[in-house]
């Protein structure tokens, strides 16, 4: 395992606004934009055509139920990727800790879609999404941000802003008050994945 990509390093990062990715020849560099991307739960915007989508029953969402796949095929792109082979195992394990999770969208049982991310008291840090059936990604979306709602959870990091995700209202702010944010739910106690 890379030194860098230790679970303490990774949690202690997350908890002070720092993500990892890999550049092309899978070198390790670091990231804390300035804005800072989010999606404030409480403004979440859905479709109604995305919300007959996800009523359709056409849609099952599981989580935590194929994380290495999900990681899988976030990262096999045409346009490269910076999910190295590193950073993958490095996240499979944050899962097998209980820090990172997976929602995924089915078809008939079949994989079809998904995101992952690192969960740290109220906050979730979304990480990648990928789908390869239209508005797959968007479901496990709409699901991620239920659950989060569900469980009292306050911050939904998303990095970068794209125009997939502006559609959802999300928006960028300070840096600094990312942080203030971040301190806040870093103090929470919630439970994303379900007890067993």
């Amino acid at each position: 395992m890379h030194p860098e990509l230790h679970p303490d390093i990774l949690i202690a990062a997350y908890a002070q606004g720092l993500f990892p990715m890999a550049d092309e020849d899978g070198e390790i560099m670091w990231f804390s934009p300035d804005p800072r991307a989010v999606l404030p739960l409480a403004c979440f915007h859905v479709s109604g055509n995305l919300r007959r989508r996800c009523n359709s029953g056409k849609f099952t969402v599981t989580v935590d139920r194929d994380f290495r796949m999900v990681m899988e095929c976030c990262a096999d792109r045409d346009e490269g990727t910076w999910i190295s082979g590193e950073i993958l195992e490095s996240f499979v394990r944050l899962h097998e800790m209980g820090f990172a999770h997976s929602v995924e969208t089915r078809v008939d049982d079949r994989l079809v879609g998904g995101l992952y991310g690192v969960c740290i008291g109220g906050a979730f840090f979304g990480e990648s999404m990928f789908h390869s059936e239209t508005d797959a990604s968007k479901v496990a979306l709409v699901y991620l941000v239920e659950r989060m709602k569900d469980r009292k959870m306050t911050l939904l990091d998303t990095q970068f802003t794209t125009p997939h995700l502006e559609q959802f209202g999300v928006e960028e702010i300070p840096k600094a008050d990312y942080l203030v944010q971040l301190k806040h739910a870093l103090s929470q106690t919630c439970q994303f994945a379900d007890k067993s």
